[in-house]
C-alpha cells in the first residue's frame, strides 16, 4: 500500500556512512591539545574532538563559531513576553472586564509576574526545540560515539580521511609523537 514508506523502513539501520576516520585516543588533555595544534599547523582538518569534560581554548583551536542559540532564546523570550502581555490585557479588558474599585482594566504592574514567567517558558521551550532541530536529535536516534572510552576518561581526536591529500601515516605519527594511548581507524561515523 505504501511502497515508498516500506522501502524507507526496510533501509533503516542499513545505510552506513562511507567516511573513514583515524582516531587518536589520549589519556591526558595536554597531549590532545598539543596534537590538535600540530595538526592545525600542518593544515590537516580535524573532524571532531570528544572529551569527557569541556576543554578551555579548544573551540578557538578548532575554529568553532559561536552558537546562534542565544539569539533564538532572545526571540523566544520576546514572543513569550508579547503573548503574555497580550493575553492578560485581552482577558482583563476585552474578554472578561471586571471593574474592581475603579482601577483601570490594564494594570501593567499586576501583569509583570505572569509576563515574566511566560517569557522564561517560551524562551526555554523554543531554545530546546531549536536545539533538537539543529542537532537532528529525535526520540530513538542511536548515538554514534567513536569509542566507548570517551564516556569515562579518554580524549579522542578524530581526523576524517576524506581525500588522498591527507596522509594517514603522517597523522598516525603525530598521534604517536604526542603519546596517544591508541590509534585506530573507524568507518561509518556520522
Amino acid at each position: 500500500m505504501w511502497p515508498r514508506l516500506n522501502r524507507c523502513l526496510n533501509m533503516r539501520g542499513k545505510v552506513m556512512s562511507n567516511k573513514n576516520f583515524l582516531l587518536g585516543i589520549f589519556e591526558d588533555e595536554e597531549h590532545l591539545v598539543n596534537a590538535s595544534k600540530e595538526l592545525k599547523d600542518k593544515k590537516i582538518p580535524i573532524f571532531d574532538v570528544y572529551t569527557p569534560f569541556p576543554l578551555h581554548g579548544l573551540d578557538d583551536l578548532l575554529d568553532i563559531k559561536r552558537s546562534r542559540l542565544p539569539y533564538i532564546t532572545f526571540i523566544g523570550g520576546i514572543i513569550g513576553l508579547s503573548v503574555g502581555l497580550w493575553f492578560q490585557i485581552w482577558t482583563s479588558k476585552v474578554s472578561w472586564p471586571l471593574n474592581v474599585g475603579g482601577k483601570p482594566f490594564n494594570s501593567f504592574t499586576a501583569f509583570i509576574p505572569v509576563a515574566f514567567e511566560i517569557t522564561v517558558l517560551f524562551g526555554a521551550l523554543i531554545t530546546v526545540a531549536a536545539f533538537f532541530f539543529r542537532t537532528r536529535l529525535f526520540p530513538g536516534k542511536a548515538g554514534d560515539i567513536p569509542d566507548i572510552k570517551i564516556t569515562e576518561d579518554a580524549f579522542v581526536l578524530a581526523v576524517e580521511l576524506k581525500s588522498s591529500a591527507i596522509d594517514p601515516d603522517l597523522v598516525s605519527s603525530i598521534f604517536s609523537t604526542h603519546k596517544a594511548k591508541e590509534i585506530k581507524t573507524k568507518r561509518g561515523m556520522k
